[in-house]
């Protein structure tokens, strides 16, 4: 995400006060209930109205970087740390063109 788009969240909560409502559980939930908002738009169909699909997607992404902020967190660390974690359980050569899990490759 753009530094500047990062701080336009920022500045949208502190402008409001609402750091003080930014636990991690608080948060977490947050992103829990944006998520299921985002099912949602698939629930009965895969073709979802692609403006409501992106309005709940900016949501969740809007918490993750609230969530990041809360837990001191950077985006770029977070993400290539899982990735090399998961290029370790889900090699090239076990791994292409299946969607099994880890434990059954």
């Amino acid at each position: 995400m753009k530094p500047e788009t990062i701080d336009r969240i920022r500045n949208f909560i502190a402008d409001r006060n609402w750091e003080q409502y930014h636990t991690p559980a608080n948060i977490a939930k947050s992103i829990a209930i944006e998520a299921g908002e985002l099912l949602e738009c698939y629930q009965w169909s895969d073709n979802a109205d692609l403006e409501h699909v992106r309005e709940e997607l900016a949501d969740v992404i809007v918490y993750c970087q609230n969530m990041l902020d809360c837990l001191g967190l950077d985006v770029d660390e977070v993400v290539n740390s899982k990735i090399a974690r998961n290029e370790l359980k889900y090699p090239v050569e076990k791994a292409y063109g299946s969607s099994r899990k880890y434990t059954e490759l």
